[in-house]
């Protein structure tokens, strides 16, 4: 069996910034009301440019994740295929992976006095299924890629004011409006 790395990969030229795809997470993890790991944000390429882009973004599950070095009990730790997950019996809610992670994707449960993170939905994909944010997308611009095998040479590696991937090398690639194809 090849081992997989997932990424995210977010289209913007698709993403119409419907939130469709944080409401699927939120029910999948019956999330408490107001805490959400997935956030859709807009942007502009440009700062003079009207134009509004969307984009969803969650864990992005890195190569090299702050959250797990930063842990003290290790309670979250990285899978063979990629996956940053949390071990939740192991933590301890003392919120280190939070100000660690560079792209703000750990959030602290009040409810459950724990930290929470997006697995990728490790259930639904042991199960065959994509991750409830990737099935949820109607127009199909949130999908889940082998970043090790994907060949869209044209994806960009990051958009404006994503934080730089240069220590952590976060498993998501971008499709933005200003690197797409052209038509032929």
């Amino acid at each position: 069996m090849i081992a997989l790395r997932y990424a995210f990969l977010h289209d913007a030229r698709r993403c119409t910034g419907c939130r469709t795809c944080a409401a699927a997470c939120r029910n999948q993890h019956r999330l408490e009301p107001g805490l959400t790991l997935r956030e859709v944000y807009a942007y502009r390429e440009e700062p003079t440019d009207p134009r509004r882009h969307f984009l969803s973004v969650a864990c992005h599950h890195c190569a090299e994740p702050e959250c797990v070095r930063v842990c003290p009990t290790g309670a979250q730790f990285k899978r063979a295929d990629g996956l940053v997950i949390q071990n939740h019996d192991q933590c301890l809610g003392c919120r280190l992976c939070m100000i660690a992670c560079p792209y703000g994707s750990p959030r602290y449960s009040a409810r459950e006095r724990k930290v929470v993170k997006c697995d990728l939905c490790v259930d639904r994909l042991e199960a065959g299924r994509e991750p409830a944010c990737v099935e949820a997308c109607h127009t199909r611009a949130l999908r889940l890629i082998d970043l090790d095998t994907y060949t869209g040479d044209w994806v960009a590696p990051n958009v404006p004011g994503f934080p730089a991937r240069a220590f952590t090398d976060p498993s998501i690639r971008f499709v933005v409006p200003k690197n797409a194809p052209t038509a032929r």
